[in-house]
């Protein structure tokens, strides 16, 4: 059965915008140890969403994989083994 996962994102590049593949996606701030606490968010039927810890702004662009963002570096890779 494959598991359903929740996308998580991070912004260590400082940029001002990271577009996005889903509306509904984790932001972690920047990669631990400096991250902050893991926010979801849902963008809802709008196209953008900031994040209240980090002020990153990120717009869905529905051209990307649910997991995907530009730049590409801001999509953090979970590893489940």
């Amino acid at each position: 059965m494959a598991e359903l996962v929740v996308p998580h994102f991070h912004n260590d590049a400082g940029v001002d915008v990271i577009l996005v593949g889903a509306r509904e996606f984790m932001c972690i701030g920047a990669k631990p140890p400096f991250d902050h606490p893991h926010v979801f968010l849902d963008m809802g039927s709008d196209n953008e969403k900031i994040c209240g810890y980090c002020s990153t702004l990120y717009r869905y662009d529905p051209s990307l994989k649910a997991g995907a963002a530009v730049p590409a570096e801001c999509a953090l890779v979970l590893d489940h083994a």
